[in-house]
């Protein structure tokens, strides 16, 4: 019986050197000096930190197009609030968002099963979801239908067997 796994994974590598090099790009650019703005990473966390809400921004920003650069979804990343630091400074964390949460699952299986293929079956497995049909074609149709719609995680598509 074919199946597939639908699951909500982020490259950590890739994030740190999206981080890596924002950091280098924010210590060389001009509209940076004397702002001692900064990148970290965190356990799961990215915390951005500058003198100002509007130097964060452009932090922000800068850490985005390094990330999308490098084929990370920004869907992965859950930011948190603007906070006032010490000094008048500005912070800001990014959670990164890992697997897929026990109320997404249950949003996606009746998604699927919103379809109304005929065989075509979904369960939650941990962190993931398998979908299983007797039809290789259904599956296709529910990859399809996944990919056009938004549930606010990144999705991939792996272990297809037949």
């Amino acid at each position: 019986m074919p199946t597939f796994d639908v699951v909500s994974e982020v490259d950590l590598q890739e994030v740190r050197n999206a981080v890596d090099q924002a950091s280098r790009e924010v210590a060389n650019r001009f509209d940076f000096k004397n702002t001692d703005s900064s990148i970290r990473l965190g356990d799961g966390v990215i915390d951005l930190e500058s003198s100002t809400e509007d130097r964060l921004a452009a932090l922000r920003q800068v850490l985005e197009e390094k990330l999308v650069r490098r084929k990370v979804s920004l869907k992965a990343l859950d930011w948190g609030r603007v906070e006032e630091a010490s000094g008048g400074r500005a912070r800001q964390q990014a959670r990164i968002v890992a697997g897929i949460a026990s109320d997404k699952a249950r949003e996606l299986n009746k998604f699927i099963k919103g379809l109304g293929l005929k065989g075509v079956q979904s369960s939650t497995q941990g962190d993931q979801i398998r979908v299983s049909s007797k039809k290789r074609d259904q599956l296709q149709q529910v990859i399809a239908a996944l990919r056009e719609e938004d549930f606010g995680i990144p999705l991939q598509f792996t272990n297809f067997r037949d």
